[in-house]
Order: C-alpha cells, then sequence, then structure tokens
C-alpha cells in the first residue's frame, strides 16, 4: 500500500453547506485511495483563510511530508486546492519541485506530472472553469449585497455592536462609562477595557478580553 495525504479546503462558511464542505471532501478522497490502493495517513483541513495564499495548514501539511517521507498529496478535486488558476498553478508548480505528486482525485490525473500534453491542457482547462465560477460567485454576491444595501441601508458583512442578544446592555454600559462627568476627564478607552474586564462582562468572541481597540471600534472612533 503507497502512502498519502488528504488534504480538504472551503474558503467560506457557505461553502460548508453548498454540497463542497470539508466532509465531503475528505469522503470522496478516502474512497479514491481506497480504490488506487493509497493509505491515507492524514487527512488536513483548512477552513475560512480568507485568502487564496493565506494557508497555515496547507504550509504545515508540506512541512510534515517533506519530513517524514510520504511524497503523495490527495485533493477531492483542483478547484478545491484553488480556485484561482494562478494560485492553483503556482502550488502545483511549488508541489512538484518538492518531488511532490498531487492527484485529482475526481479525474485520477497526476496534476504535477502530466503524462501528455492533452492531459496537461485539461488540467489547465479545470483551473480556468474554477476560476470563471469564482468570479461569477463574487459577482452574484456582490449584487446581492449592493440589492440589500439599497433596500435596508447596509450590506452583509460585520454586525455592528448591539446587533446580538445581550449586547444591547453592554453598549449601553460602554456609553455610560465613555460619557465625560462634568468636572472630570472623559475616560480613555484602555480605562473602559479595564473596567469591563474588572466587572466580568463578556465580548462578542468568548473567552476574549475588552481591549481598547475594540472599544474605539464600538464607539466608531477608529
Amino acid at each position: 500500500m503507497k502512502e498519502a495525504v488528504g488534504y480538504c479546503r472551503v474558503s467560506s462558511t457557505g461553502q460548508q453547506t453548498n454540497g463542497t464542505g470539508l466532509d465531503r471532501q475528505e469522503a470522496a478522497i478516502r474512497a479514491y485511495a481506497e480504490k488506487a490502493g493509497y493509505t491515507i495517513v492524514k487527512i488536513y483541513q483548512e477552513a475560512f483563510t480568507g485568502t487564496e495564499t493565506e494557508r497555515p495548514v496547507f504550509e504545515s501539511m508540506l512541512c510534515d511530508i517533506l519530513d517524514n517521507g510520504c511524497r503523495t498529496v490527495i485533493v477531492e478535486c483542483l478547484d478545491r486546492l484553488a480556485r484561482d488558476l494562478s494560485v492553483q498553478l503556482q502550488i502545483i508548480s511549488l508541489l512538484a519541485s518538492k518531488g511532490v505528486v498531487l492527484i485529482n482525485a475526481m479525474t485520477g490525473q497526476d496534476a504535477t506530472n502530466p503524462s501528455d500534453a492533452m492531459s496537461k491542457a485539461m488540467i489547465q482547462v479545470q483551473g480556468v472553469f474554477a476560476e470563471l465560477d469564482k468570479n461569477l460567485l463574487v459577482r452574484k454576491l456582490r449584487k446581492g449585497r449592493e440589492a440589500k444595501k439599497q433596500e435596508t441601508g447596509r450590506c452583509e458583512g460585520r454586525k455592528p455592536f448591539g446587533y446580538y442578544p445581550g449586547e444591547a446592555e453592554t453598549l449601553t454600559r460602554i456609553k455610560s462609562l465613555y460619557r465625560k462627568v462634568k468636572g472630570k476627564k472623559r475616560r480613555s478607552f484602555a480605562a473602559i477595557a479595564r473596567v469591563l474586564n474588572a466587572e466580568g462582562v463578556p465580548t462578542r468572541i468568548a473567552g476574549k478580553r475588552w481591549h481598547s481597540s475594540t472599544i474605539a471600534r464600538i464607539l466608531n472612533k477608529k
């Protein structure tokens, strides 16, 4: 049995529910590996990195396989590796330069060492359509945001503090701490953060502490 690792990636929360989620990718990789005679030694999962090039898990995987001698990476399909064609080709080139084989489980092709000119062209065509699909999705989302902004005055994105249940009371407390008392200096953002931390007031992200930059952002002072 040949050894290989699997690499799964979603770049947005929406991909978890549109049929390209991590579990689905892992199942496809394991199914191909079993059929092709590979033993999967580890599955690496990359999620919500925000950019095409920000890939801490991929970097960790590459360090591991260069150290442990495994030289095969299996992905469900190349658009899970990257939907931007230029990034896709750069990653494939990087892996090839390290002697690492990249296999597309959907087609069974070795993307790092295509057997002929036609196979190489087909790999590039896959990348072109993946990039086109990405661009169409970005355009669709942009149009949706613009329509919502015209309708409600706001578009999707980070919700202002006070939007979620329980935050209204905290927002009122922050504003009261910031309000200038006659004859006294206004509290600094850092001082407000210290008071909230001392009072045990929870932040939006569980386990996080209040910081001056957070207070400034909530008060629209930054």
